[in-house]
């Protein structure tokens, strides 16, 4: 956008905002974007797996909305923002590697 306003290669600025979006996809995608489709889809059993799957993405597409929306105020708080995703990640969501679904759900309902 500095570029625009001060009309400095112009032709650039397509190109500079489309790898910005891509830049922001991939780094959404290799951090905690994942989580939620991982999640569903090993936690869910088969019998609910359309209803509560279509759900858990209204609430994954809300929360990136969120993000998205937000983000700039909880980095102007603190930066360990990030550290608390990735301790709640792992204090919170269940390892599922190596079990079955079964498993899995035992070890939630506890």
């Amino acid at each position: 956008f500095i570029r625009q306003v001060h009309e400095l290669s112009l032709q650039a600025v397509p190109i500079l905002a489309v790898t910005g979006i891509l830049l922001y996809i991939g780094a959404f995608s290799i951090g905690m974007g994942a989580v939620p489709w991982v999640v569903m889809s090993e936690i869910f059993p088969i019998n609910i797996k359309g209803r509560d799957g279509s759900l858990a993405t209204l609430v994954n597409w809300f929360g990136a909305w969120l993000c998205s929306y937000t983000i700039n105020f909880p980095m102007t708080w603190s930066s360990y923002v990030n550290a608390l995703a990735i301790l709640f990640l792992i204090m919170v969501v269940p390892e599922t590697k190596g079990r079955t679904l079964e498993q899995i759900q035992a070890a939630i309902n506890g």
